[in-house]
């Protein structure tokens, strides 16, 4: 009989206790590290197996794991992956953004082949969906794009002050820039690789936050296409959705209702594909990958080092465009 798989989770906020307990359904034993004594015994709840642990490098020392989730603030991502991948010899399992910045991000590239990075909306159905349908040519050569997230920061976590959220802090990688770049990844993801982007990243609103909370980004593509991101923590209604224009009609997907809509007349007719699911579903297919990968059986990963530095790059440019109130040229910034 296969032994149950030890999987350390350092970070044991919501992220942290979501893909501990997707990894203990598919047969794990989730450990938990986080500074934090109550959200270590919260995340360990119910689990007498699990190990408890306030202190970083007495969880790497308490034994051999199978693996690792990084679930922590984006600040420590890249000193606590290098750390473990220095002591133990299994695969990392990521949570986006892989940094704060490019350059810090970059120190795990030359390990890339041990690292599965989480931008999990790459593992939603209707979002592959989607893809394949613009890569088929279905509304024929997309020419812009438009991605909208507007979501108020004091929705995403009603248990807690938003003020005691990592979002809420700028030195922890809080902010919309960072957190949904989400939206940055599925544009590369969608697209590749952009020419040049115009950004403005600001904090605008009322809430008692130091990190940005509305940005709005102009990317140019050298073959022509144009995207527009919008990324707020305002917005109420909550909206996500992505819609790309054509020469052939448009195409759409909400998030909130979960369905894909085609349309090619000037009237407001669209064909819809709904899909069926919940959110949980896309973190369950990054902890199979995992799994996967840990068993030395994931031939392709659905995001990289690599793909996770790219989306940096985009972050940073956004940055010193803002700042400076200009186009940056990607590569030539």
């Amino acid at each position: 009989m296969n032994r149950e798989k030890q999987i350390l989770v350092a970070g044991a906020g919501s992220a942290g206790q979501r893909h501990g307990r997707n990894l203990g359904e598919l047969g794990c034993v989730a450990s938990y590290y986080d500074p934090r004594k109550d959200r270590v015994e919260e995340a360990a709840a119910g689990n007498p197996a699990a190990g408890r642990f306030t202190d970083f490098d007495a969880a790497l020392a308490d034994r051999q794991w199978d693996g690792v989730v990084i679930a922590s603030p984006p600040n420590f991502h890249v000193d606590q992956i290098l750390q473990f991948l220095d002591e133990q010899s299994c695969p990392v399992l990521s949570e986006k953004p892989l940094s704060i910045d490019a350059e810090s991000a970059a120190r795990l590239i030359e390990h890339s082949q041990r690292i599965l990075l989480g931008y999990t909306y790459r593992w939603w159905p209707p979002l592959s969906a989607y893809r394949d349908q613009l890569q088929e040519g279905i509304i024929g050569p997309v020419r812009n794009m438009r991605f909208v997230m507007s979501a108020h920061l004091a929705d995403w976590h009603p248990w807690e002050p938003y003020q005691d959220f990592f979002m809420a802090h700028k030195g922890l990688g809080g902010g919309a820039l960072l957190d949904e770049s989400h939206f940055i990844d599925l544009m590369l993801w969608f697209l590749g690789s952009p020419d040049s982007v115009f950004a403005s990243v600001d904090k605008i609103s009322d809430l008692d936050i130091d990190s940005d909370d509305n940005v709005e980004i102009l990317v140019s593509y050298a073959s022509g296409e144009r995207v527009n991101l919008h990324l707020d923590l305002i917005g109420r209604p909550h909206e996500r959705s992505i819609t790309a224009v054509g020469e052939k009609g448009s195409l759409v997907y909400s998030y909130e209702d979960n369905v894909i809509l085609h349309g090619t007349r000037g009237e407001k007719v669209w064909n819809r594909q709904p899909f069926e699911g919940e959110r949980n579903d896309m973190f369950m297919g990054v902890a199979r990958d995992y799994i996967d990968m840990i068993d030395g059986r994931l031939t392709d990963k659905r995001c990289t080092v690599e793909d996770g530095v790219a989306a940096l790059r985009i972050v940073d440019a956004c940055r010193l465009s803002s700042a400076e109130g200009r186009k940056v040229l990607l590569g030539n910034s």
